[in-house]
């Protein structure tokens, strides 16, 4: 590997997602703003938001992955992505809406699905207790 490009590692739970060699740089959505990375940036960690990930490989120009939150850790020449989804391969337009549609409304459906099972827990533990001072 280049001394003046990365390794990016995009990682799912389930599986790898992509892996590109020779990346110039990296620009990555957090909750505070957009952040780039170049090969001889300090080594960190920084959580990501739901957005759009791009990246630029050396001689073949900017790439663009739609990414849920996760996190992003730089190390040497390393970078690695974990993210819960990921989308690739469409255009520009097409991932900002998949964002919004796919990863924005999935936290949306999970905090209910929270929700109901903190309702589900509370009423099992009330009712434990219930069975108990009987």
């Amino acid at each position: 590997m280049l001394a003046d490009s990365m390794r990016l590692k995009i990682l799912l739970p389930y599986k790898v997602f992509a892996v590109k060699e020779r990346v110039a740089s990296i620009v990555a959505e957090t909750e505070r703003g957009s952040y780039g990375f170049l090969p001889n940036r300090l080594d960190c960690i920084a959580p990501l938001a739901p957005g759009i990930l791009m990246y630029r490989v050396i001689g073949e120009g900017e790439s663009f992955v739609a990414v849920d939150q996760g996190i992003l850790v730089k190390t040497g020449p390393e970078v690695v992505v974990s993210v819960r989804h990921a989308i690739g391969g469409v255009d520009l337009g097409q991932l900002e809406a998949a964002v919004r549609r796919e990863f924005l409304d999935l936290d949306e459906r999970e905090r209910g699905v929270r929700d109901t099972m903190a309702k589900l827990e509370s009423s099992f533990i009330r009712r434990f207790m219930e069975l108990k001072h009987e």
